[in-house]
């Protein structure tokens, strides 16, 4: 059985959410709060986590839809364990190696541009005479990890 009681002034305080984000993120399903006899939600210690969990999630980019299914891997009605976390945590691991090697790659040809100050665009990562990249895809290509197609007479 879930004991509740706190309310959301506590949970509040305790997450620095305001309440109308904690009402939100329960719209969202990402919270379950129980009701009180007067009808006030009544929150769970454990949803002081899951709020936690929500708010490192969004700053680590991830979207509410992508929260609400990594959080339904966990159990309700009951207090996540810490092997429940963990279990989480692996399946944000994959995507966040991604998204790490993503940014170091791009700090690193920041740092070269920066440094040739684009006076060497035969050997610059990012020159793309005649839209080259175009072919892998849109946005930055180069910057994405694609790798740069050899000039030959058929491309130019």
């Amino acid at each position: 059985m879930r004991t509740r009681g706190l309310p959301i002034s506590t949970i509040a305080d305790r997450t620095g959410l305001a309440p109308s984000a904690i009402r939100y993120y329960e719209d969202q399903g990402l919270i379950d709060p129980g009701r009180g006899p007067g009808g006030q939600r009544q929150f769970e210690k454990a949803d002081i986590r899951r709020l936690s969990f929500i708010m490192i999630a969004q700053k680590l980019g991830f979207s509410i839809s992508q929260i609400r299914q990594q959080l339904s891997a966990l159990p309700r009605g009951r207090t996540p364990t810490a092997a429940d976390w963990r279990k989480l945590s692996t399946l944000y691991r994959a995507d966040l190696d991604q998204r790490i090697a993503t940014l170091e790659k791009l700090r690193d040809d920041l740092d070269g541009c920066i440094g040739c100050g684009c006076l060497s665009l035969d050997r610059c990562s990012l020159y793309n005479p005649d839209d080259r990249a175009a072919r892998h895809g849109s946005g930055p290509r180069y910057l994405m990890g694609d790798k740069a197609d050899p000039v030959t007479p058929e491309n130019g």
